[in-house]
C-alpha cells in the first residue's frame, strides 16, 4: 500500500491536472501494450499499434520499449513534471535530464531488466541517445496515441467534471474522497490500495497533482523519487474504449453520421448547451423544463452521436461534452 501523508497546506494545494497528459499517456500505453492483461476495450487498439510497430524499423523502438517493461519499476525521468504543459515541454525536459538522475534511474531499472547497449550511453547523458529516445517517443505517440486523442481527452474531461463536482460539493476532502474504490482517504492520509510495494510519501507542504489517465491500469501510479514534485496518476473510465482506425471504423462513422442527423431540433441544442460544464440528467430536465425521461432520451441521442459522455456516480448520471460536442456547440 502507498500512503500519501497530507498536511493542511497539502490539502489546500492539491489539484487535478487541467487535461490529459500526453507523456504519461504515451508511457502508460507502452506498459499496456506489452502486458499480458487483455482488456477487451483495448483489443483493437493493441492489434493496430502492434501491426504499426512491426512495419517500422525495430531499432527505432528498442530502447523505448526496454525502458518501459510491462510490470514493475520504470524510470521517473520519462514522465517529467513539465509534461503537464504538453508533449513538447515534456520531451524537452526528458532531453534535459541531469546525468546523475539518468544514471540512478537506469541502475534501478537494470536490477530486474535486461537493457540494450544504448542504455549505457543514455546513462552517460549522451545527447545523440537522448534525442534518439525522444524521437522514438514522438514516433510512437503518432502511432499509438495521437489517432485516438479525442477519445482519450473525452474520458479524461468526463473524469475532471466528476472531480469538479466532488470539489464543489465537499471541498478538497470531497475531491479526495471521490477517488474510491482504488484509494481511500482517512484522517489526512490517502491510501492507494493494491499498490505493488509498501511505502509512505510525505508531501511536506508541496500539495499533490492528481493526473487522470486513460491508459493507467487498475492501480494508480506515483513517482519513486520522493524529492520530485508529487504526482499521482489514476485510471479513468474508458467510456467504451478506443475506436479502431480501420475495418469497423467505417461502420462506426456511418452510425455516427446517422446519429448526428437525429440532433436537429431546438431542444437537443439546448441539452448540449446545458451540459457545457457537466450536468446530471435531473439538472437537464429542471433547466429545460422537460421530463426526466425526455432528458434521458435526448442525452442518449447526443451520446450516441459522440457529442456527450455519460458516467454513473451512485444514483446520478453526469453528462459532459466531448471535444466534438464542444466544437459543435462553439460552431
Amino acid at each position: 500500500m502507498l500512503k500519501i501523508i497530507f498536511s493542511r497546506e497539502d490539502i489546500l494545494r492539491t489539484r487535478v491536472a487541467p487535461a490529459a497528459d500526453p507523456v504519461w499517456e504515451l508511457v502508460l500505453s507502452l506498459h499496456l501494450l506489452q502486458g499480458r492483461t487483455r482488456d477487451p476495450l483495448l483489443t483493437a487498439w493493441r492489434r493496430t499499434v502492434a501491426r504499426g510497430l512491426r512495419t517500422d524499423t525495430a531499432e527505432n523502438y528498442r530502447l523505448l520499449l526496454a525502458l518501459n517493461p510491462p510490470r514493475g519499476y520504470f524510470p521517473d525521468f520519462l514522465t517529467p513534471y513539465a509534461s503537464k504543459d504538453g508533449l513538447d515541454a515534456g520531451l524537452d525536459a526528458v532531453r534535459s535530464t541531469p546525468v546523475d538522475l539518468l544514471r540512478r534511474d537506469l541502475t534501478l531499472l537494470a536490477e530486474e531488466n535486461l537493457l540494450p547497449s544504448s542504455a549505457s550511453a543514455l546513462a552517460r547523458g549522451e545527447p545523440d541517445v537522448l534525442h534518439h529516445l525522444t524521437d522514438s517517443m514522438v514516433r510512437y505517440q503518432s502511432l499509438a496515441v495521437t489517432p485516438y486523442w479525442s477519445r482519450i481527452q473525452a474520458a479524461v474531461e468526463a473524469d475532471r467534471a466528476r472531480r469538479a463536482r466532488a470539489m464543489l460539493d465537499g471541498g478538497a476532502e470531497g475531491l479526495l474522497n471521490s477517488l474510491r474504490p482504488s484509494m481511500r482517504w482517512v484522517d489526512g492520509v490517502l491510501e492507494v490500495l493494491d499498490y505493488p510495494d509498501s511505502r509512505e510519501l510525505h508531501l511536506d507542504g508541496r500539495g499533490l497533482l492528481l493526473v487522470p489517465s486513460f491508459f493507467c491500469a487498475r492501480t494508480p501510479v506515483a513517482l519513486l523519487d520522493a524529492s520530485l514534485p508529487p504526482v499521482l496518476v489514476y485510471p479513468v473510465d474508458r467510456l467504451g474504449g478506443l475506436m479502431p482506425e480501420s475495418g469497423a471504423r467505417g461502420d462506426a462513422d456511418a452510425a455516427q453520421r446517422d446519429a448526428l442527423a437525429a440532433l436537429l431540433g431546438r431542444t437537443r441544442a439546448a441539452v448540449l448547451e446545458a451540459t457545457d460544464e457537466g450536468c446530471t440528467t435531473g439538472e437537464v430536465a429542471r433547466r429545460l423544463g422537460i421530463s426526466a425521461a425526455a432528458a434521458s432520451q435526448h442525452t442518449a441521442v447526443l451520446r450516441n452521436a459522440g457529442l456527450l459522455v455519460s458516467r454513473r456516480d451512485r444514483n446520478m448520471v453526469l453528462h459532459t461534452l466531448t471535444p466534438l460536442g464542444r466544437a459543435v456547440l462553439d460552431a
